[in-house]
């Protein structure tokens, strides 16, 4: 089964430059676009809101327009429509484990829009099976994928740990003729939470940032040996991840991080970095679930 890239449409500007940035991303993947729209019925919330007929005809006809717009630039693209009545996060969670990429609508600075207000989008990206892709306002813009900038991508742990998140940067970079730019950032821990064993690696290594460096260069060797066109820039630097990433992120066309799910008495959560992330850069933000 090919799988789609998925766009999570409400009308909104912000998840029309979602799914402009989606049908992109489908063209040059060579695969469909799914275009999904989940609503409820609110009756009475609203002057003029009408019954669940009206609404629902209002719904349809938002989509029906937003998917015009892109299949009238990308003629020969195959576009599928799925407007759902129920629960948002279920039908997007749905959506998202039947795609390659779900791709929805951001504010940055402030919470996932539309449907996605508050905990509801959060919890898209904490348990969603596949990537998700955050686009705001303005962030679709067509020139930033064409002009050298670079897809950055955050690089933590064994590379086993980062293996997804740089699989989707190398293939994002491979589509759009990019540079990688992987960041490894690292601190000064307690000296308490070393063991003999780690001391030992760092004493082999030369020190802290060697050993970072080694580390991002095993975690990359792979990915380098299978994408050998795609040209690569070790960042190591000592700060936090979130700073460090958020620093680079003026060159990027789009950052990609990791996440683990946490759980908390509220909810899923993801983590600092992601949500740093997702809040302050300006350009599309891919959240990959770690393997």
């Amino acid at each position: 089964m090919t799988r789609p890239v998925t766009a999570g449409v409400d009308g909104s500007e912000e998840s029309l430059a979602a799914l402009a940035w989606a049908a992109r991303q489908a063209v040059r993947g060579g695969v469909p676009l799914r275009v999904a729209h989940a609503w409820r019925f609110r009756p009475g919330e609203a002057p003029g809101a009408g019954d669940r007929e009206t609404q629902e005809r209002w719904v349809r006809e938002t989509v029906t327009g937003a998917v015009a717009s892109v299949t009238s630039r990308h003629r020969g693209l195959e576009v599928t429509t799925d407007v759902l009545e129920g629960d948002p996060v279920a039908t997007l969670l749905t959506a998202a484990a039947e795609a390659r990429t779900l791709v929805l609508g951001s504010r940055g600075h402030g919470a996932v829009v539309g449907f996605l207000l508050g905990s509801v989008g959060q919890q898209v990206i904490a348990e969603a099976a596949r990537p998700v892709v955050l686009v705001r306002a303005g962030g679709d813009r067509p020139a930033d994928e064409v002009a050298g900038h670079e897809i950055v991508v955050g690089q933590q742990g064994e590379p086993e740990d980062s293996a997804e998140v740089l699989r989707f940067a190398f293939e994002a970079a491979a589509a759009r003729g990019a540079t990688v730019r992987a960041v490894r950032a690292w601190t000064l821990p307690p000296l308490f939470s070393y063991s003999p064993a780690s001391l030992k690696l760092l004493d082999d290594a030369g020190g802290l940032e060697p050993y970072e460096r080694k580390a991002l260069a095993e975690a990359l060797e792979p990915w380098r040996d299978r994408f050998p066109d795609v040209p690569v820039v070790e960042h190591v630097e000592m700060g936090s991840a979130g700073q460090v990433l958020l620093s680079v992120a003026g060159r990027a066309q789009l950052m990609v991080v990791g996440r683990r799910a946490r759980r908390s008495a509220v909810g899923a959560r993801i983590g600092s970095v992601a949500h740093g992330v997702l809040h302050h850069a300006g350009c599309p933000v891919a959240v990959v679930p770690h393997g």
